[in-house]
């Protein structure tokens, strides 16, 4: 069997058809077709076609999985349970996961503080709703309390910035209110009450 023709896909971009003896047979990114060394006129037997085709299926995976990270950086938890979802096999998932993570588009280490810098500086929160957001994404507590640390100054300034913003608003001129608003952020009473009677 040889392969007749190699056609790059009109509508997927960087992703090619392989057509064998004039009839599709499979197709390949532009990577996994460079990595396969296939040519046009290359003599194919019906085993490796097979082996091609699956390659295909587990190329289409990956590069689902590289537009999933890109539309946001994710956790590798995330990653595992996208494809999961998407029925990869476990030893799939394992080397979709490892070319991820050579390439710099998994790491927890990073995300977690990505993640904490963006609460800190664009939207102040607790260290208590910090550390749950990381939770669900399945980070590792070591590496959530790296990035979060235990520093009391941050987490009273996200308090006083979020009392500030809320006294703006009608509803929260009332500290009762204001403080069963607070709490359900993850702050603690205590930090709660000092920080509303400081100016006392």
């Amino acid at each position: 069997m040889k392969i007749s023709s190699i056609k790059q896909q009109v509508k997927t971009a960087g992703r090619y058809s392989i057509f064998v003896e004039g009839k599709y047979e499979f197709s390949l990114s532009e990577s996994a077709l460079l990595e396969s060394r296939l040519a046009s006129g290359q003599e194919l037997t019906r085993e490796q076609v097979e082996e091609y085709k699956k390659l295909s299926a587990d190329d289409k995976l990956y590069n689902r999985a590289l537009r999933y990270v890109a539309m946001r950086p994710r956790s590798r938890w995330e990653i595992e349970f996208y494809l999961q979802r998407k029925d990869a096999s476990p030893p799939l998932i394992e080397m979709i996961l490892n070319k991820l993570s050579i390439i710099g588009l998994i790491d927890d280490k990073k995300l977690a503080q990505a993640l904490v810098n963006d609460r800190r500086l664009l939207r102040p929160t607790s260290r208590r709703k910090i550390i749950n957001d990381l939770r669900k994404k399945r980070i590792s507590s070591e590496i959530i309390e790296q990035a979060v640390g235990h520093d009391s100054e941050v987490e009273a300034s996200a308090l006083e910035h979020i009392i500030a913003r809320k006294r703006k608003q009608t509803k929260y001129q009332e500290d009762e209110k204001l403080m069963q608003y607070l709490a359900r952020q993850g702050f603690s009473y205590d930090d709660i009450k000092r920080a509303l009677h400081k100016d006392d």
